[in-house]
């Protein structure tokens, strides 16, 4: 299990104090260090069932200033909005937790934290 995180963000460190709590074995991942690809944010948002625009944080000054708010949000769309997110990772909503059987959830709650920790392969 992989957690992106921003070490900033209040939602990342409650859902990193929920998984040490539960002796999860995870790996952290700050993606606005460790920027990832569009492929990876691809498919993430494969195994989150999403797209790009669902996990766009567009209050984010920099959202503002891109428009995103005004992008279509279809199909021939979805390359603009998986391109801004590689760009500016900082769009990103956060956390994601990657799960062991190949899904994965935006863990915003405790809820969604201890879903993504109920998800192993066989279970």
């Amino acid at each position: 299990m992989e957690i992106w995180i921003n070490p900033a963000c209040s939602k990342c460190r409650s859902a990193l104090s929920l998984l040490d709590a539960e002796g999860a074995d995870y790996t952290v991942r700050r993606y606005l260090e460790d920027l990832p690809t569009e492929d990876e944010i691809r498919a993430v948002l494969d195994r989150l069932g999403l797209e790009p625009w669902d996990i766009t944080r567009t209050q984010e000054a920099v959202a503002k200033e891109l428009g995103v708010r005004d992008w279509g949000r279809e199909e021939g769309n979805r390359e603009q909005w998986v391109a801004a997110l590689a760009e500016h990772p900082k769009l990103i909503q956060r956390p994601i937790i990657t799960a062991d059987d190949g899904s994965a959830v935006v863990a915003r709650t405790d809820e969604a934290v201890r879903d993504a920790m109920s998800r192993r392969p066989g279970v």
